[in-house]
């Protein structure tokens, strides 16, 4: 990562991760009054169809991430404001839009130099025919919704924290509530313009989260040639666990080529469900950024 991008941001990842839009938030630093960073970039990603889905589809990805001298942030679909004053703790609301789910797969959204790269409402990229009957069939469309909740990052040291973040309002009936906690490591100078950073952790559930996005209710049992959809009410727990990696590339002072890796495994009731067919997901990405 540049040394400018450095000043603003450090990176974290996912969350939610291949699930759903992750919690992005930067790093509070001091601004003068009035200023503000930005980056806005666009690159390609490829991801699962929908989390538990076997196919895969290539998108198109915008880039947003800026912070204002206030403390408000916006990094691709999350936004928050800095509260905290502390040193080695941060803290504050956060928004944030939680990535919908159409019969055919995941409607997704926008992503931040924080993030790990997922997701775009463009149209779709090279994508290959769709079987005439999948898990998926018949299966009604999860809207996107605005989650709200708030963020907590405890620093351990300046190079590792534990970045927390719980947000409410996502599933058709807008109850769903999930809980995200990463360790992270902060950008690490592996070369000259080169950085790496690192994060794992783990996503929480409950059971409205988890009935929306895996349940099944029995109108929609189906029997496939290879399957068979049951009604099934999951409940809550832990949702997945994933692990993340991002590298960035300081072309200029002003440009950057960030690009990383994703991977989330399901587990307990979600991992359960009839709508998964693969429980493991992974969202690899590159996307050209410029610094305004």
């Amino acid at each position: 990562m540049p040394t400018t991008l450095a000043r603003s941001f450090t990176l974290t990842a996912l969350l939610a991760a291949a699930g759903g839009a992750a919690a992005q938030t930067p790093v509070a630093n001091p601004m003068p009054d009035g200023s503000r960073d930005m980056y806005l970039g666009l690159g390609l990603q490829s991801a699962n169809r929908y989390e538990g889905g076997s196919g895969r589809h290539l998108l198109l990805m915008p880039v947003l991430q800026a912070e204002w001298s206030n403390g408000v942030f916006i990094s691709g679909a999350s936004a928050g404001m800095h509260w905290s004053g502390s040193e080695g703790l941060e803290y504050g609301p956060l928004l944030s839009l939680h990535p919908g789910r159409s019969e055919r797969g995941r409607a997704l959204t926008g992503a931040g130099l924080s993030g790990t790269g997922s997701n775009t409402a463009l149209p779709p990229l090279l994508m290959g025919g769709w079987p005439a009957m999948t898990r998926m069939t018949g299966m009604p469309d999860v809207p996107r919704r605005l989650e709200g909740g708030a963020f907590l990052t405890w620093y351990l040291n300046p190079q590792w924290r534990l970045a927390n973040s719980v947000l409410y309002g996502a599933g058709r009936e807008r109850d769903g509530l999930r809980a995200t906690v990463d360790l992270q490591r902060v950008a690490a100078a592996v070369a000259p313009h080169h950085t790496l950073s690192f994060t794992a952790g783990i996503t929480l559930a409950d059971a409205h989260y988890n009935r929306a996005l895996f349940g099944v209710t029995p109108a929609q049992e189906l029997v496939g040639a290879n399957f068979v959809r049951r009604p099934y009410a999951p409940g809550g727990g832990v949702k997945d666990v994933h692990a993340g990696v991002r590298w960035n590339w300081a072309l200029a002072p002003s440009w950057m080529l960030t690009s990383g890796a994703h991977a989330a495994r399901l587990a307990g009731d979600a991992k359960a469900s009839p709508l998964v067919e693969r429980p493991t997901s992974v969202t690899a990405w590159s996307a050209l950024a410029y610094r305004f």
